[in-house]
């Protein structure tokens, strides 16, 4: 009896500081994110609905309005505020441009476009991971907006490289590096923001199991 009630204090122990952990892991994740946040100007293309022919609009939608401020946000030296006073200026054209795409693709939706600040989930864009928190998005929102949604870095301008393959160029990744600390940038590269999380939240579950 003794010995198992030792047992069950040992893994109690073991519990508390894996819980302490993933307190602290937890704690980082957030100030990674704060961080980020003050930092980044996230971009995201809403579809009307999930339909294939609703995210294949969608995409044409994206690429066509990458394509039209790819010139404006490459200039090198802008600053965050400078790129989103850029986007700010050129919203009514971009509508404009979404709004065209969509009646040659043969439909009739209405598009909105607008600076906003939301919550969002943990995302990877390649192989860069962005914790859950309140972000500023250059938004745009195309019919009803109830399907997947698009998404990118507009600001440092990750939106115009290739992130398909699974990574991040390294030029452009110099970029996030320039505007956050070595700690936070590693956090963002390395998966920590909901890896780390994962294999905690894991590791309770086992030691619960293994008690009862």
């Amino acid at each position: 009896m003794k010995g198992k009630l030792g047992m069950i204090m040992v893994a109690a122990a073991i519990v508390i500081g894996a819980m302490a952990t993933y307190g602290r892991d937890r704690e980082n994740s957030g100030e990674v994110q704060k961080e980020l946040a003050e930092s980044i100007l996230r971009f995201h293309v809403l579809a009307n609905s999930d339909s294939q022919e609703d995210q294949n609009l969608k995409l044409k939608v994206k690429e066509q309005v990458i394509a039209y401020l790819e010139p404006y946000l490459q200039e090198e030296q802008l600053s965050l505020e400078e790129s989103k006073r850029i986007v700010e200026n050129h919203k009514e054209e971009v509508i404009a441009l979404a709004e065209n795409v969509i009646k040659e693709n043969g439909y009739q939706y209405e598009v909105t476009a607008e600076l906003t600040r939301d919550f969002f989930p943990v995302k990877s864009y390649g192989d860069v991971t962005l914790p859950a928190g309140e972000y500023e998005a250059f938004r745009i929102q195309i019919g009803e907006a109830q399907g997947k949604n698009w998404w990118c870095i507009l600001y440092p301008p990750l939106c115009f490289v290739d992130a398909t393959y699974g990574y991040v160029p390294e030029d452009s990744k110099e970029m996030l590096k320039n505007i956050m600390d070595e700690e936070c940038y590693k956090v963002i590269t390395e998966g920590g923001c909901a890896k780390g999380e994962v294999e905690v939240r894991f590791k309770l579950w086992d030691l619960l199991s293994g008690l009862f």
